[in-house]
């Protein structure tokens, strides 16, 4: 049975202890540790000139491009579904099987084990463009983006998301990120060998970060503010359709348990699709979703 919601207030945002330019990190990494984390960072990079280049000389054959969507389709929902919507975000509730192949497949996106990226995306909300925020662009759009990652920053689930750690098949997922990386990589040698690694491994790990991070950064500078989030969050449609519906971030930030990041029908979010499909099925229960007369009250505060 679904579950809507009847009341929720906008995120309260405390006064800024300091403004942006003297905001702490929790680490600071050493000249050998950037080094390390740019090169997993920037060195797809690599891979997508390559790959450019096979294309101007139409050396590209279907399987390369039917792996790379084929991946890049699997791994983002388990990024958009699995880490985000249903873990971090509690939106609906899954059976064991279907828990664990999500958080395998979110894994398989090499941003970080189960454990690590929910909590670091709770902290992201409740300090969400204040002191102590992971990846405001306040402190620029470069370190929202990519510079968080290379300077060093800790999450504390400890602190946030402290259930998590208590959940066995989350734990499981975070001690085997590694594996399950590998076997992303491996996946597409065992069907076009190192053209299948090309594209359907490093371009396609390329394609899902720079996606995801452009909800960091792009979503918090570029695009409308319908609803008031207390930060700033914006709904941007290009990152909507290429992060199944992710761009759709004022939307999240006012209603953050909502399994559905598109609240209007012209606002495509194929995670949201995916999720009312296993609803229908009677795979998953409990979804989360906003009562129509909240989102007009909502929207009425911002004059929207």
């Amino acid at each position: 049975m679904a579950v809507v919601y009847k009341v929720e207030e906008p995120v309260a945002v405390a006064p800024r202890a300091l403004p942006p330019a003297q905001w702490l990190k929790r680490t600071d990494n050493g000249p050998v540790a950037k080094a390390i984390f740019s090169v997993a960072v920037l060195g797809p990079l690599v891979a997508v000139v390559a790959a450019i280049v096979q294309l101007w000389q139409r050396a590209v054959v279907g399987a390369d491009l039917a792996l790379l969507v084929g991946m890049y389709f699997f791994v983002a929902m388990g990024v958009t579904i699995g880490y985000h919507r249903y873990l971090t975000h509690r939106g609906f509730r899954a059976p064991a099987w279907l828990k664990l192949g999500l958080l395998i497949l979110g894994s398989m996106s090499m941003e970080g084990p189960a454990l690590t990226w929910a909590s670091t995306h709770l902290e992201h909300h409740a300090r969400s463009d204040r002191e102590g925020d992971p990846h405001s662009p306040l402190q620029g759009f470069f370190h929202a983006h990519i510079g968080w990652i290379v300077d060093g920053f800790d999450a504390n689930p400890a602190k946030y998301g402290p259930w998590l750690r208590e959940d066995r098949l989350v734990m499981f997922a975070t001690r085997t990120f590694w594996l399950w990386v590998v076997v992303s990589l491996a996946l597409p040698f065992a069907v076009d060998g190192w053209r299948g690694v090309l594209w359907g491994g490093v371009v396609r790990i390329f394609l899902v970060h720079h996606v995801t991070w452009s909800v960091n950064s792009v979503c918090h500078v570029f695009g409308k503010r319908p609803f008031k989030t207390g930060d700033r969050s914006t709904n941007n449609w290009l990152v909507g359709l290429l992060g199944g519906g992710e761009g759709w971030h004022n939307n999240h930030h006012a209603f953050q348990r909502s399994a559905y990041h598109g609240l209007f029908w012209w606002q495509f979010d194929l995670s949201g699709l995916i999720i009312r499909t296993l609803e229908a099925l009677h795979v998953i229960s409990d979804v989360q979703r906003v009562e129509p007369a909240l989102i007009k009250k909502r929207l009425g505060e911002n004059g929207a």
